[in-house]
């Protein structure tokens, strides 16, 4: 069959947008692991200490990092503390805006804004744009036509991957719009999620970080050095790998409009430094089932539904043997994605009236 005959179209206010209301997949019913309601109210309980720990190591990490970087500059010897800081401003802050963004990080609400408001600048993420963003991409995980954040679209654009390895097409895009927001207005996709209220804050928010850019530059030019920008801006860039590394792990090569977090979701095995940058992320199966599951508690919500889950991968490096070539036979067979296997003993997904499984 042709490409093109099977190209499907991702924005938002397509033919898929319109399909995907039709077969049942909007705000659909979607399977839910079954646990025991005292067992996930325990799970669900916030607690301010695990977040606070976890974010004065983090910031701890920054200074102590960027205050080497600093005191190297000049010799090569600033290269690995610049790497690691940018590391954690870049793709650290990843998880921290998710997390907080759900309000669940933290006990207490302005602790979870504070903390997303920051992590949303370094991640180059305007907060009232991505949290409406994030909502819908949690009501329609991988709907196509409805969710605001799938990866790629199938075929596969590898050369935007490529790109933002470094943030590089990710950070144009950033720009673009946020010069758009500042002049009072939003794209017609994302007046699809941000409701009407919120858009005067996304306007502010704009204005404010162009602001900010706009002095790391001048300082920039004044001590005639990009050593401000390697501090704020630049490490969003150069430290933004390992957050795309993460994230190619959740989604990518699985299925698409199905109602099972099972299929189109993976649960990762991590070390600690994975698990802290990433704040327990690789639990993903889990976290989108029950999403006010807070991230320390995911490893025991883990151990609760792994039995009615597909097996967790063992490490990343596993995990992309699985999604490389699914992504290279995607190129040739937009139409492929692999298949999850649900262990005999597993409860069926409930089934959208007139949705298909399988591309």
């Amino acid at each position: 069959m042709p490409l093109a005959a099977v190209r499907r179209d991702y924005s938002l206010v397509g033919p898929e947008a319109r399909a995907a209301e039709e077969k049942g997949l909007v705000s659909a019913q979607w399977y839910a692991c079954p646990v025991p309601r005292k067992e996930l109210k325990a799970l669900m309980q916030r607690k301010d200490g695990p977040a606070i720990r976890d974010t004065a190591l983090w910031f701890a990490g920054l200074i102590v990092c960027g205050a080497l970087a600093l005191h190297f500059w000049g010799s090569w010897l600033c290269i690995p503390f610049f790497a690691l800081y940018g590391v954690l401003y870049g793709s650290a802050s990843d998880s921290r805006w998710h997390e907080c963004g759900h309000r669940t990080a933290f006990k207490t609400t302005w602790m979870n804004d504070a903390v997303y408001n920051i992590a949303c600048f370094m991640i180059m993420r305007e907060p009232t744009i991505w949290r409406w963003s994030h909502t819908r991409h949690h009501t329609d995980t991988v709907i196509v036509g409805r969710d605001p954040e799938i990866i790629t679209p199938r075929p596969p654009d590898v050369f935007a991957l490529a790109l933002n390895v470094f943030a590089l097409k990710n950070t144009v895009n950033f720009f673009r719009l946020l010069f758009l927001h500042a002049t009072g207005k939003l794209t017609p996709e994302e007046t699809t999620f941000v409701p009407e209220s919120e858009r005067g804050n996304v306007y502010f928010v704009a204005r404010v970080y162009l602001a900010i850019y706009a002095l790391v530059i001048a300082a920039c030019v004044f001590s005639n050095s990009i050593l401000p920008a390697m501090f704020i801006g630049l490490p969003s860039l150069y430290g933004h790998w390992l957050s795309l590394y993460f994230g190619m792990t959740q989604h990518l090569g699985l299925a698409e409009d199905v109602l099972d977090h099972r299929l189109n979701s993976r649960t990762v095995y991590m070390n600690p430094f994975f698990r802290f940058v990433y704040w327990n992320m690789n639990y993903h199966v889990e976290h989108h089932m029950f999403p006010m599951v807070p991230y320390h508690a995911l490893p025991k919500l883990h151990e609760s539904v792994k039995a009615d889950c597909p097996p967790a991968y063992p490490n990343t490096i596993a995990a992309f043997r699985e999604i490389i070539p699914a992504l290279a036979r995607q190129l040739r067979d937009p139409g492929y994605f692999v298949k999850r296997e649900l262990p005999s003993s597993a409860r069926s997904a409930p089934v959208a009236p007139r949705a298909s499984a399988s591309a």
